[in-house]
């Protein structure tokens, strides 16, 4: 492996290392005498550093080297965590976030904020000894000179006395390092090379403690003892293995201040192995292959994204090409008892495992995404003065890598917006009988077939008489408008509104919530505010499945046929008409165990022409927000598929009450019904659009 290609996975895990240090940050907050959590967070630290030190990015090994420095007297209990030491770990965490990324990328440090983070966290350490704060590192060699490290006749080591002030500095070492320690991808002749380039080395192997080969199961029988001698002082020799650290056993002593040590003798003759004469035939024994598996950290593959899209096409079109295989059977009148009605289904359940674990390899949760708004939350307190607590729910829900990469530009916006915008000040809060410390909370969810992220404050609400005045002002609406609240909310959106007076970092510039709703927009969602005055505010982002697999009912909508994804249907229900109640002049309702829910005509809302009355119409009960439960009227309900989503949004735009569309088993095209939108009263469509959509060619969309 190339050196290149070692830094590139050094970047990557830097990735996971960070995730781990965020999480382990923000446990702290709630635990702040947790020593696991410290340890999990001090290791994440030490690990990014001796990666860094071993590439040469002195910039990124001093900064961790002070992090981890701070962390260990927390460990130690010589410093305990209060608010203010946990934000200067909060901003240190962020502010090495940014040199693994400056070091990643070869882009400019900022050395200002680095510097001012720096200062606070060497605060901690002006009353320590400046021995035990000094660090010295050299980047570690990938080809380390040769050692004779397997000869047995190595001359004992001769005990001397103790060293002169002017003489070299003599260090006994041992250094046993444990199986974690090759598991991490460390090399102890790395280690002992390292230690050559600070003086001259006499190395002793210990494999005493080696069995026999049928009883070997890791590597952590070897162990060195290494005689140092060095112009370098104790720290110089000490920081070589602070890459290892809690990784193996490791004890440095200076022979002048004991000069009793007795010579090392040479490492004894390695066992004689019998081994018994087996039978061709004879393995080894399943047990000690099950345990031999068990050992070791769990396999991971890394593979490029590109791969992995065109993997999931081809998916898709093996699905669709199950469905047409399926329809051509059913078309040739076979007896029911045909063998290849059970080939068929065993086809369709294979497509089926093989579409559920490709669609698993680019879910990802979004809990990177989640804690990189945490620190938006932290700088927007900063610079606007408000306090602010983050809570999150969902950070396991799974959304599409892709997705997630596209959602951080809107999220950050509006994570600022909620602290700029939503939150009172201190003064404020505690006037209108709130806490001082504002709450953002951030939730992801999956419902209805679609992903529902929520962006709440606990903020003063949507001030409705400033957001219609200023909409006046910019001439969007007349001053004898009339509007109700879903109404002004909605303003929020319109292209360059902004209530605020003044241009801050944070505000005040023109670029609005009509830039989120564009973002949103071209992942194929929606989004939507809902306000309480004096209680807060609430985003909401819909995201629909719009390159996925996923069941339907194919049903019969006037004359069309479409898909309704199963996933947004609680349940289907045949009424009669005496559970039909009519409200007002056109307004219908469907009686189900003594609830009133209100009935949506899907034919009427896509302005489709119904050629007859349905005299029995089944009804599609489903839950939107914020309408809560409606029943959908339709035809009829032919079958139930798997079905291949083919995005319309780069040939056709958004649709109202069309989320996507499908090729069938008989190739004909069906639209996806879009529930949500559907329940909440989808403007009518044009024919001419929705026939043009249906004879669309969709091979390559």
């Amino acid at each position: 492996m190339s050196k290149s290609s070692i830094r590139d996975t050094f970047f990557e895990e830097c990735e996971d290392l960070l995730e781990a240090l965020m999480e382990g940050l923000t446990e702290l907050e709630d635990n702040p005498g947790d020593d696991e959590i410290v340890n999990a967070v001090f290791r994440a630290v030490h690990s990014i550093k001796g990666g860094a030190g071993a590439f040469g990015l002195d910039d990124l090994v001093s900064f961790a080297h002070t992090f981890e420095t701070v962390l260990d007297m927390v460990r130690d209990k010589t410093l305990f965590i209060d608010p203010d030491l946990m934000r200067i770990f909060n901003r240190s965490g962020d502010k090495l976030t940014d040199l693994v990324e400056a070091a990643r990328d070869g882009t400019e440090i900022d050395t200002v904020s680095r510097d001012a983070v720096m200062n606070e966290l060497e605060q901690y350490l002006s009353d320590q000894p400046e021995e035990e704060i000094a660090f010295a590192a050299a980047p570690l060699d990938f080809a380390p000179a040769p050692l004779d490290a397997d000869e047995p006749d190595l001359p004992p080591f001769e005990p001397e006395s103790a060293a002169s002030d002017a003489g070299p500095n003599v260090f006994r070492i041992v250094f046993v390092p444990t199986a974690e320690l090759y598991t991490h991808g460390h090399e102890p002749l790395l280690i002992i090379d390292h230690l050559a380039k600070l003086g001259q080395v006499e190395v002793a192997l210990d494999i005493s403690d080696v069995p026999a080969f049928s009883q070997i199961d890791n590597l952590d029988y070897p162990g060195w003892t290494i005689r140092l001698t060095t112009e370098n002082p104790m720290p110089a020799v000490e920081a070589v293995f602070e890459f290892v650290e809690g990784l193996c056993q490791i004890s440095i002593v200076d022979e002048a201040d004991m000069p009793g040590l007795p010579p090392i003798q040479p490492p004894a003759p390695p066992p004689v192995i019998e081994r018994p004469k087996a039978s061709p035939l004879q393995s080894a024994t399943p047990q000690k292959d099950k345990e031999r598996e068990q050992k070791g950290p769990k396999a991971t593959l890394r593979v490029d994204l590109e791969r992995v899209d065109r993997l999931i096409n081809n998916v898709g079109e093996l699905i669709i090409n199950q469905a047409m295989i399926s329809q051509c059977i059913e078309e040739l009148n076979l007896p029911p008892t045909s063998q290849i009605f059970n080939e068929i289904e065993d086809y369709k359940l294979l497509a089926r495992d093989i579409q559920e674990g490709v669609m698993a390899i680019r879910a990802q949760p979004v809990k990177p995404l989640f804690q990189r708004m945490a620190r938006i939350v932290r700088e927007a307190s900063e610079a606007t003065g408000k306090q602010a607590r983050f809570l999150t729910v969902g950070e396991n829900t799974e959304i599409d890598k892709t997705v997630i990469e596209r959602l951080a530009d809107p999220l950050t916006h509006m994570i600022r917006n909620a602290v700029d915008h939503g939150l009172e000040s201190a003064d404020k809060r505690l006037a209108a009988g709130k806490d001082e410390m504002g709450t953002i909370r951030l939730t992801a969810a999956h419902r209805s077939g679609n992903v529902i992220l929520e962006i709440a404050d606990d903020g003063a609400g949507i001030n409705r008489a400033a957001v219609q005045r200023k909409a006046v002002e910019k001439g969007l609406i007349s001053a004898d408008a009339e509007l109700t609240e879903s109404e002004i909310d909605n303003l929020l959106f319109a292209p360059g509104f902004s209530t605020a007076t003044e241009v801050s970092n944070l505000s005040g510039r023109g670029v609005g919530m009509d830039v989120v709703k564009t973002a949103v927009a071209k992942l194929g969602g929606r989004i939507s505010v809902g306000s309480v005055q004096g209680e807060g505010t609430t985003f909401s982002i819909i995201l629909p499945l719009t390159l996925a697999v996923m069941d339907g009912f194919v049903v019969s909508i006037a004359d069309q046929t479409m898909v309704v994804p199963i996933s947004s249907i609680l349940e289907t229900v045949s009424a009669a008409s005496g559970d039909i109640q009519i409200m007002g002049q056109a307004e219908r309702l469907l009686r189900l165990r003594g609830r009133y829910i209100p009935i949506v005509n899907v034919a009427h809302s896509l302005a489709l022409q119904v050629p007859e009355p349905v005299e029995n119409p089944i009804y599609l009960i489903v839950e939107s927000e914020p309408q809560g439960l409606c029943a959908l009227e339709i035809g009829e309900i032919h079958d139930q598929r798997q079905i291949v989503v083919k995005s319309l949004d780069s040939d056709f735009g958004t649709i109202a009450g069309i989320s996507a569309a499908t090729i069938l088993g008989d190739g004909k095209i069906a639209l996806i019904l879009d529930t949500d939108e559907i329940s909440r009263g989808a403007a009518p469509q044009s024919l001419d659009t929705l026939s043009l959509i249906q004879n669309a060619d969709f091979q390559d969309v």
